[in-house]
């Protein structure tokens, strides 16, 4: 049995599935979306990936995304988009491939590390690198999906202490 913070690490996990749907959905066509959630894990000093049911808090958690096309057609400007559920911080320098977009709205996509404009206390603007923890979705443009072809995108998350704490409180 599940405790109440285990618990409420697979209902983020779960959340995240259910974030994806829009994106399976925009996917159209004969493309179709699998989504993976495995623990990170040292196994004999070597790194493993295991079941995520049992994450706690500051696990690591690698999301893998496997779109593919069943069609006999190419399914063109394919973005695959990967939800980040509250309750998750991604961990920079850990998506594949590489260059992918971030959102924290899920509506606005820019390269990554996202930026905001800062008012510091004199008054003056600066721009300054929003934390990583804040992205909510990544995203990756694949362009031509292929007939028959599969491509797989990934990042890893850690589990936040800080927001699970604040969910049992």
């Amino acid at each position: 049995m599940l405790r109440s913070s285990q618990r409420r690490v697979a209902v983020a996990i779960a959340i995240g599935a259910l974030l994806l749907a829009p994106a399976l959905a925009r996917a159209g066509g004969d493309v179709s979306v699998v989504l993976t959630a495995q623990r990170v894990t040292l196994v004999n000093g070597k790194e493993a990936l295991v079941s995520a049911e049992r994450a706690r808090p500051g696990d690591v958690i690698e999301y893998r995304a496997e779109y593919r096309n069943a069609g006999s057609r190419p399914v063109k400007e394919l973005a695959a988009t990967l939800p980040v559920p509250r309750g998750m911080e991604f961990l920079p320098r850990t998506a594949a491939p590489e260059p992918i977009l971030a959102s924290l709205d899920g509506k606005t996509f820019e390269p990554v590390p996202l930026q905001r404009r800062v008012r510091l206390v004199d008054g003056r603007e600066v721009t300054r690198d929003v934390p990583a923890a804040e992205y909510r979705f990544l995203r990756w443009s694949l362009g031509v999906l292929g007939a028959r072809e599969t491509r797989t995108v990934a990042a890893r998350v850690r589990v936040s202490p800080l927001e699970i704490a604040a969910v049992a409180r």
